[in-house]
C-alpha cells in the first residue's frame, strides 16, 4: 500500500486482512488494515481504524475509515467478535466432523 494513511508497524492489530469495499454499484476485493488503539496521553476513548489499499479500488480515493468508541462500546464490539469467531469455529469444526 503505496499511499498508506495509517501507521502500520509491529503494533498494528491486524497489518494484513482480506476486506472488500462495497457501494450500490460496485463491490471491490482489497487487502487491507484493521488497528484498535487508545491515545497515549490521557486516553479517553478507543479508536478502530480501517484503511483498505487504495491500489486495488480504483474508484475510491484514498481514505481511512476511523470510529472512536467509548470503553463500553468497545467490549460491546469485542464480545460480539468473539461470538462470531465461536460460531465460524464451532462450524469449521463441524465440517470436520463430517468428512
Amino acid at each position: 500500500m503505496p499511499d498508506r494513511l495509517l501507521r502500520v508497524n509491529a503494533y498494528t492489530t491486524l497489518d494484513y486482512v482480506d476486506a472488500r469495499a462495497r457501494s450500490h454499484d460496485v463491490e471491490t476485493e482489497a487487502p487491507g488494515v484493521v488497528n484498535a488503539t487508545a491515545p497515549r496521553e490521557n486516553p479517553d476513548h478507543v479508536d478502530l481504524q480501517i484503511e483498505l489499499d487504495d491500489t486495488a479500488v480504483d474508484w475510491l480515493p484514498a481514505h481511512a475509515d476511523e470510529i472512536e468508541l467509548t470503553p463500553a462500546q468497545a467490549r460491546t464490539l469485542a464480545a460480539a467478535l468473539e461470538s462470531a469467531a465461536d460460531r465460524v469455529e464451532a462450524a469449521r469444526a463441524g465440517d470436520d466432523d463430517a468428512e
